[in-house]
């Protein structure tokens, strides 16, 4: 895959689609490589019509490790300067998780490179909405397993804790991820260092009436980590967002899910 140099430090990325589509950029979460992004639905979109972006954040995957900290500021500028290495005046931007923290400041941040936001699973960084269920953190600060077999059977056991109760749990599809993950970029410092940037961060709210791009927000009723209260905020602090509610959907992207995910943000983007 290319690497982009992109507010100092360098960027892996991919491209899949039509060089002359509408881009769409894709934002993935805390400690998470952008081959989480499920490859079917990137194809799903890209034969929508969509050239999509995806690229793993810095301190993950195969992007830089910076030695200094940082902030979800300094991300939003990441990917800013990602789209500025690919000639990109502007692109459609999807965030889930903490991508959905960084795709609003990218909105906040550089307003004209933001042609239309969806926010996935996020919330708006004011700590009474979207809290996590109570066992929640304590599994994610449990130190990460070195050895290959015992990191993916963690990542197995997290991902099922936080995996949608309507929708069956592919086990087999986790596992091989989880072993791509590890065989591509063991890195877990930078998960925690991303924590520290979400934990730093301030509420958002006061500044989300600013957002003008047209937003989708989508969230799961039965969301673990963060809680529905989490979307609903969202919805409305940003003005005329649009809020997608799917009952049974956990902090996951389930595969029964893909073509409405897709028809909802390309209902979003024409608003665009």
């Amino acid at each position: 895959m290319p690497r982009a140099r992109a507010n100092g430090i360098e960027l892996e990325y991919e491209v899949v689609g039509d060089a002359h589509a509408p881009p769409l950029l894709m934002i993935m979460g805390l400690g998470s490589q952008m081959i989480v992004w499920p490859e079917e639905w990137i194809q799903m979109l890209a034969a929508r019509g969509y050239r999509v972006i995806r690229y793993d954040n810095r301190d993950v995957g195969l992007s830089t490790r910076p030695d200094a900290p940082y902030t979800l500021d300094d991300m939003a500028d990441d990917a800013a300067g990602l789209l500025d290495a690919l000639d990109l005046p502007s692109a459609h931007v999807v965030g889930a998780s903490m991508g959905g923290f960084i795709a609003q400041l990218l909105a906040l941040r550089h307003p004209r490179r933001v042609r239309s936001l969806c926010i996935m699973m996020s919330s708006t960084g004011a700590r009474d909405v979207g809290a996590p269920e109570p066992d929640i953190l304590p599994m994610l600060m449990m130190p990460v397993p070195t050895d290959r077999a015992d990191y993916i059977a963690y990542r197995i056991k997290i991902s099922r804790r936080l995996a949608s109760t309507a929708y069956d749990f592919d086990e087999p599809r986790i596992r091989r991820l989880a072993e791509r993950a590890y065989d591509r970029a063991f890195f877990p410092l930078g998960g925690q260092r991303q924590l520290a940037a979400v934990m730093s961060s301030a509420d958002r709210t006061p500044r989300l009436g600013d957002i003008r791009a047209p937003t989708l927000i989508v969230h799961g009723s039965a969301d673990p980590i963060v809680a529905v209260s989490g979307g609903e905020a969202l919805a409305r602090a940003i003005p005329n967002a649009t809020l997608r509610l799917f009952p049974g959907m956990g902090h996951d992207l389930p595969a029964a899910l893909w073509p409405a995910f897709t028809d909802a943000i390309a209902a979003n983007t024409a608003r665009a």
